[in-house]
């Protein structure tokens, strides 16, 4: 992107702001976004440099392996206003595995010193499904407080493929435990609100903010619902039929079939591009991570369960009956299909 389709950008995303926002959040994305530090830094200098009607703060996420001394010392002077994330998968050899051999050209503490609530990033593989929960206790213990990442419905997972699950179960279990240990730990694969199950059963929403709460810019400064709905992802035609949906119309997002036969559906984390991708349409959800979110949940419950057991008062009372609702519902659902692997020496 040139600076000046940049700062054409910005002005239209200023201009275009509603009465309701009172704050945005503006990212930059790669591929590498550091690539392209000299540019993020004049982007940067065109938004302060003018008066705007709503708070506003920057993002990046980065693989770590081209910071600088000077880009370095760029985002300390500016990290209240930028926030920059690191992508890490887990240990040494998880990291170089994945990574070519980069585990060594990142700067750890720069992050976390930096900015200590972020969390981190992780992408899991195959190579890396056996260890799971090492991998993520390794980066709570260098000092990252949460995992951002680890997104198990995303990927190529066959979730079908008993074997995928009968080697994450036993990871589940071990995670349980340490999570119990270490409330002041944060992992968005356990921190799911339960309660909604009940709250909002079969009540017609959307999570994702595609195209309403969510736009973006490509290169060129065509706008976009999403990085994903993008020219690097769909051909012209696909792209030509998804801008015809009107985003602000939640109807078009929901799965009926999901919201009526499914319990866990107000918590399922659903891609609206990746819909698209696998069946032309927005609304009908991928089928084939079901399996991987019902044993998610059922761990989930597991963890909430043991800490509801050890402390009620960690809900307030309309919070803490839901939950526990839910918690029996999901055991009631989901524990015959997966007992037998949750039953293994491993587990």
């Amino acid at each position: 992107m040139t600076l000046d389709t940049a700062k054409t950008v910005v002005d239209r995303i200023f201009h275009h702001i509603n009465d309701e926002t009172d704050r945005i959040e503006i990212g930059f994305f790669g591929g590498e976004p550091l690539l392209e530090f000299d540019l993020i830094k004049e982007i940067f200098a065109y938004i302060r440099s003018k008066k705007r009607k709503v708070e506003y703060t920057f993002f990046a996420t980065t693989n770590g392996t081209l910071l600088t001394d000077e880009m370095k010392n760029w985002f300390i002077a500016n990290k209240e206003h930028f926030t920059l994330a690191l992508s890490l998968d887990g240990t040494r050899e998880t990291q170089n595995h994945n990574r070519c051999n980069s585990f060594d050209k990142i700067d750890l503490d720069f992050f976390i010193k930096n900015w200590p609530n972020q969390g981190v990033k992780m992408t899991v593989s195959e190579y890396s499904l056996p260890s799971f929960a090492k991998d993520i206790k390794f980066l709570h213990s260098c000092g990252f407080k949460k995992i951002n990442g680890a997104n198990l419905a995303a990927g190529d997972f066959d979730w079908n493929n008993d074997n995928y699950v009968e080697l994450l179960a036993p990871q589940f279990k071990k995670l349980v435990d340490f999570y119990l240990n270490n409330d002041n730990l944060k992992n968005h694969l356990f921190d799911r609100n339960l309660a909604l199950c009940e709250v909002k059963k079969n009540k017609k929403h959307r999570r994702c903010g595609v195209g309403n709460r969510v736009m973006f810019f490509d290169v060129d400064g065509k706008k976009y619902p999403c990085a994903y709905i993008t020219p690097m992802t769909f051909s012209e035609e696909d792209l030509s039929n998804i801008m015809k949906m009107n985003f602000a119309e939640d109807e078009n997002f929901i799965d009926e079939y999901c919201l009526i036969n499914c319990y866990i559906y107000p918590i399922c984390n659903t891609c609206i591009a990746e819909n698209y991708l696998n069946n032309k349409c927005l609304k009908e959800r991928v089928k084939s991570r079901c399996r991987i979110l019902k044993l998610t949940t059922l761990f989930v419950a597991d963890l909430q369960a043991k800490r509801i057991e050890r402390n009620p008062k960690i809900f307030d009372d309309n919070t803490l009956y839901h939950t526990i609702e839910t918690i029996k519902k999901i055991r009631e659902l989901y524990l015959p299909e997966f007992e037998k692997y949750l039953d293994m020496p491993n587990a």
